[in-house]
C-alpha cells in the first residue's frame, strides 16, 4: 500500500480522515495526495443566474484555498511524501478518476455543510464503481489504531472475498483478525465461497486469523457493529453492494447501513 488518496473537503470528518491518512502513510511508508474538487460552472455575463453561480465560484474557490494552505503549513512539518491535487469539477468524476492510480481511496462518511449529517453520496459511487478499494472514517477517529484486532465480514460472496484479498496489507498489521459469518437463522443456500476458504487464503500470506459464526439478531449490520464493539476492533472489513444499488437502497442493505453510519473505520470493496 504506496499510493493513498485522500478527498479533501469541508465536512466534519475532514480532521478525522487527514489523521487516519498520515498513520497510514507512516506505517507503509506511503504517498499521500491530497485531493481537492472545486465544484463550478462559469457563469453566462447577463444572465442573473449565471452570476450567482459566479459568485459561488468564487466563494467555493477561497475556501478551498484556506484549507490548503491551512493544511499544507501542517504537512510541511511531516516526514512523508505527499502532494496535492486541486481540480475544477464534481468530486465523484475525478475521485473515480484519480483513484485508478491509487491503493486506497480514504473517504468520510457524510456530506459537508449538512447538520443532519446525511450520508455521502460519493462513498456510494466510489464503492460501486471505482476498482480501488476505500477506507470510511468515522469522525470521532482520532488515529488508526493498528493494535486492536480487525472483523471481516464473511458471506462467501466474491466481493467479501475481493474486499479480504486487497485489506491483507493492512490485516498483516492489526493486532488480530477475526472473520465473521452472521448465520441467517433460515438459510436459503450455502456459501459459494466458505469461511475456511477465506481463512486458508489468509494463512497462505502470514495472516492467522480466527473463525466466528455469529447468529443474526436484528439487521445484518447491527450484528456485525456489536461483533466489533465487543472485540474492540480497530477496522471492519466488508465487500460492498452484493445486490445492485438499488436493491440495497430499497431493502436496506448491509453496505447502505453500515457505510451510512459507520461504527469505526470501514475498509470496503466491490
Amino acid at each position: 500500500m504506496r499510493s493513498i488518496l485522500i478527498h479533501v473537503d469541508s465536512d466534519h470528518a475532514f480532521e478525522a480522515r487527514v489523521q487516519t491518512s498520515l498513520d497510514l502513510a507512516r506505517a507503509f511508508q506511503a504517498h499521500v495526495t491530497f485531493l481537492q474538487a472545486i465544484p463550478y460552472e462559469l457563469g453566462v455575463p447577463g444572465d442573473a443566474y449565471g452570476a450567482m453561480i459566479t459568485e459561488a465560484a468564487v466563494a467555493f474557490q477561497e475556501a478551498a484555498d484556506r484549507v490548503r494552505s491551512e493544511l499544507e503549513a501542517r504537512l510541511a512539518r511531516e516526514d512523508l511524501a505527499w502532494d496535492w491535487c486541486q481540480l475544477d469539477g464534481w468530486s465523484k468524476v475525478i475521485v473515480n478518476r484519480r483513484s485508478a492510480l491509487s491503493d486506497l481511496v480514504v473517504l468520510g462518511p457524510h456530506q459537508p455543510f449538512d447538520a443532519k449529517g446525511a450520508p455521502s453520496p460519493l462513498v456510494s459511487d466510489v464503492a460501486l464503481h471505482s476498482r480501488t478499494p476505500l477506507l470510511l472514517v468515522p469522525e470521532e477517529t482520532r488515529a488508526f489504531e493498528f493494535d486492536r484486532p480487525a472483523i471481516v465480514a464473511w458471506n462467501g460472496s466474491l466481493e467479501s472475498a475481493h474486499a479480504l484479498r486487497a485489506a491483507v496489507p493492512l490485516l498483516r498489521e492489526m493486532a488480530g483478525v477475526v472473520l465473521v459469518e452472521v448465520t441467517d437463522p433460515e438459510p436459503k443456500e450455502q456459501p459459494a465461497l466458505p469461511s475456511l476458504e477465506g481463512a486458508e487464503y489468509l494463512a497462505r500470506h502470514d495472516v492467522r486469523c480466527e473463525i466466528v459464526a455469529i447468529s443474526q439478531e436484528g439487521s445484518v449490520a447491527e450484528t456485525l457493529s456489536d461483533a466489533a464493539s465487543v472485540r474492540k476492533a480497530g477496522l471492519l472489513v466488508m465487500g460492498a453492494y452484493g445486490h445492485s444499488r438499488s436493491l440495497e437502497w430499497a431493502f436496506g442493505g448491509v453496505t447502505r447501513q453500515l457505510l451510512a453510519r459507520p461504527p469505526l473505520p470501514i475498509f470496503a470493496a466491490h
